[in-house]
């Protein structure tokens, strides 16, 4: 099957290994990230698609300087001519991804970068949070009608809300939009989450609701799905790799297997939306009305001759006030069980 019609059915990955940056400018270790997260179960993987001179200028100035996180001092121009995926790499990433089988996709930065993922069929676009009031691009982007995700870090909810009526107002379907909480602190913090974000994202605006994750913490997202995120993005590098400008929140090698193990029993904890008993075999041990002493037609049913006890054998004790005070139909033997056919005769 081809990699681009395998999102047709859910529209959205529920797992997205993300690159990004952590390639260190080796497309070979691109390819070998790639390979692993689909091995150990990602849903989908991602790159990032942009140049240095798409995301700012090339200044050497206080104000063009990172002042604090985990490339505190870096000039914005040096970081991302150093955590680029370049643009040369794209065509012969996606032909590798589609002969493995692999649902790659990517978070375009500019409409040259976009142009060049439409050329590969790019099925599914992310709009990173520090684009997502860029309405130039997310013009371009909700007038092809794909599938979007869009991250929601440092937007207040009017802003979020802004973006997302826009898309809608492009004639992007409702169901082809999903959001991702996110915390646009690398690495982030445990105290930086209100995982509450999650459900109050979900009750505005009726969609999908994900979590894009920069912790060190795993349990974080795991936390994140019964909170009703269900999608989970999360940085991703190869197995003892010790360098890469993400690797600090990234899982490596076998640790995507079991984050992705672990993420599949928090969405199996959540069950169905139906409320579903899986212990009725047990209904037995509940209590049922039983006769405290011999009970004659025409007696009232009351504590002085109905007692609930285990197990339940008769008329369930759910049911004692429907016959209290009423007049027994039938006779009972102490200790034995009212049968629950004398509902139908009181």
């Amino acid at each position: 099957m081809n990699q681009f019609n395998k999102m047709k059915k859910n529209i959205f990955p529920r797992f997205i290994a993300e690159v990004s940056a952590n390639h260190c400018g080796s497309i070979d270790r691109a390819k070998k990230i790639i390979l692993q997260s689909h091995k150990y179960g990602a849903d989908a993987v991602k790159i990032q698609t942009y140049e240095p001179e798409s995301m700012t200028l090339n200044i050497s100035s206080k104000k063009y300087k990172i002042k604090s996180g985990l490339w505190k001092n870096k000039y914005l121009w040096d970081l991302y001519k150093s955590a680029q995926t370049p643009y040369l790499w794209h065509k012969e990433l996606f032909k590798f991804a589609n002969s493995n089988n692999i649902f790659l996709f990517s978070t375009p930065f500019d409409i040259t970068g976009l142009n060049i993922l439409e050329n590969l069929k790019c099925p599914l676009y992310k709009i990173s949070s520090f684009e997502m009031s860029d309405m130039t691009l997310l013009n371009e982007i909700g007038g092809l009608k794909k599938p979007i995700i869009m991250s929601t870090g440092t937007h207040s909810l009017k802003e979020i809300e802004f973006s997302f009526n826009f898309l809608l107002k492009k004639n992007v379907p409702q169901n082809k939009i999903a959001l991702l909480y996110c915390v646009s602190n690398y690495p982030s913090k445990n105290s930086d989450f209100n995982l509450n974000n999650i459900r109050i994202l979900k009750d505005k605006f009726n969609c999908k609701i994900g979590l894009s994750d920069h912790s060190k913490d795993p349990n974080i997202a795991y936390s994140s799905i019964l909170a009703g995120a269900e999608i989970i993005e999360k940085h991703v590098a190869l197995n003892n790799q010790l360098i890469g400008p993400d690797i600090k929140f990234s899982l490596r090698g076998k640790e995507i297997l079991n984050f992705k193990k672990n993420i599949d029993n928090a969405f199996g904890l959540l069950g169905k939306n139906d409320f579903v008993l899986k212990d009725k075999k047990n209904k037995i041990f509940t209590r049922s009305l039983f006769a405290k002493k011999n009970i004659n037609i025409g007696d009232l049913l009351n504590k002085e001759n109905v007692i609930s006890l285990r197990p339940c054998l008769g008329l369930e004790s759910i049911n004692y006030f429907k016959i209290h005070n009423k007049k027994s139909p039938v006779k009972i033997n102490k200790l034995q069980p009212i049968p629950r056919s004398i509902m139908k005769k009181i």
